[in-house]
């Protein structure tokens, strides 16, 4: 498990480069050997049919990473201490040879598998959701192998998530000759801004950042043109429709300004379910008896659980491996938990307590 590991965060993948579908493919090889029926399919997504009894699960994760190439020079795979390093050692390489394990252990005692590998979920799956929706059909449930919660806690639920973009339009003039011309869209913008950040909501779950803004051509030019990225999480449903109604009540606050939002949600909110919550507890018997004493967490980040739990299935999340430093620099893998939690993983393939 060790060597496949390294092998994996070896090959460099960032979304959208040729690493992606040659991680697809090493893991691809490794679940023909377990007699699943392999594809790689377009936007390097892989997707493995493994035959079993019952409806079959559903085993999510993604071969992409946020590291751009050529960080292995500066951060190379080694182990410490019982603890392994690396760019994606632990989101989500070292949860992908974690399930590799888990299925090899299971045997032929298990539920029939579909497995399906996203080769872009770091951006959003913009090219994997479909295909993902389309595995999702006839399923069971879906066990997700993403990494655990800080405190090894499983994840019932998550929040959703939203890409928006806000457009200010101003009059321009020059700054000096005829200010009384110009309606600066900048300032129009800074109004908008503080009102944005005023409808984080943390009661509900509901957040509001704007995290990135521009505009004007030139420090004596009265700005026409200003917009902002907004980042919008989403804890439910229903303030899915609030977040929605919010951004399109913006108003104006200078005469002679106009505003335009666009942008979408890129994952809906993964609420848990009456399905998940048996999982959960099925999931925490079998640790139990492994040692583990599971607790239920949830995320404010989204996953491909997401875009399954909004089609009605079960999904029970942070099934992965223990470690910490997601996209940062200490980014590692605790590696005793890889066996522990591949036992645990394998008991939910053999029985998710459905």
């Amino acid at each position: 498990m060790l060597a496949l590991m390294r092998e994996l965060v070896e090959i460099e993948s960032p979304t959208y480069s040729p690493g992606v579908r040659r991680v697809a493919k090493r893991v691809g090889e490794e679940l023909a050997a377990l007699g699943a029926q392999v594809r790689l399919l377009d936007g390097d997504h892989l997707r493995a049919d493994l035959p079993g009894e019952g409806e079959p699960l559903l085993v999510l994760g993604h071969c992409d990473t946020v590291w751009p190439e050529g960080t292995l020079a500066s951060f190379p795979f080694r182990v410490e201490n019982g603890t392994a390093y690396g760019p994606g050692s632990y989101d989500m390489k070292g949860c992908l040879v974690l399930m590799l394990g888990a299925i090899r252990a299971a045997g032929t005692k298990r539920r029939g598998l579909r497995v399906f590998l996203t080769g872009d979920e770091e951006q959003g799956s913009r090219t994997g959701r479909a295909l993902i929706e389309e595995a999702a059909q006839g399923a069971a449930a879906a066990l997700v192998v993403e990494p655990p919660g800080a405190a090894g806690e499983l994840k019932t639920s998550r929040k959703g998530l939203g890409r928006f973009l806000l457009t200010a339009t101003g009059r321009p003039a020059h700054v000096a000759a005829r200010p009384v011309q110009g309606v600066s869209a900048i300032e129009e913008l800074a109004h908008q801004i503080l009102v944005l950040q005023a409808m984080t909501d943390e009661q509900t779950g509901l957040s509001v950042n704007v995290g990135v803004i521009g505009g004007g051509t030139g420090e004596n030019v009265i700005a026409a043109h200003a917009e902002a990225r907004i980042d919008v999480r989403v804890a439910s449903a229903a303030d899915t429709v609030r977040a929605e109604a919010m951004l399109a009540g913006l108003q104006p606050k200078l005469e002679g300004t106009s505003l335009a939002v666009t942008g979408g949600w890129t994952r809906p909110p993964l609420e848990r379910s009456a399905g998940t919550a048996r999982m959960f507890e099925q999931a925490r018997r079998y640790g139990l008896e492994l040692g583990l004493d599971l607790r239920e967490g949830s995320s404010g980040g989204g996953s491909d659980g997401n875009l399954v739990g909004a089609l009605g299935v079960p999904v029970l999340d942070g099934l992965g491996v223990e470690g910490g430093g997601a996209h940062a620099l200490d980014e590692h893998v605790a590696l005793e938990s890889v066996p522990l939690r591949a036992r645990l993983l394998a008991r939910l393939l053999e029985d998710p307590g459905l």
